[in-house]
C-alpha cells in the first residue's frame, strides 16, 4: 500500500469550485436582501 503524504494532493480544481460556490452564495444573498428592501419600500 502506498504511503500517505499529507498535503501532496493537487486541490486546484476543488479550490476553484469552492471559490465559485462562495461567489454564487454571496451574490444570491445580496440579490435577496435588495429584493426584500425593494418590496418593503413598495409596501410603505
Amino acid at each position: 500500500m502506498a504511503e500517505h503524504k499529507h498535503g501532496d494532493m493537487n486541490i486546484e480544481d476543488q479550490e476553484k469550485t469552492f471559490e465559485g460556490f462562495v461567489k454564487m452564495v454571496t451574490r444570491g444573498g445580496i440579490i435577496i436582501i435588495v429584493s426584500l428592501i425593494f418590496l418593503a419600500l413598495l409596501n410603505a
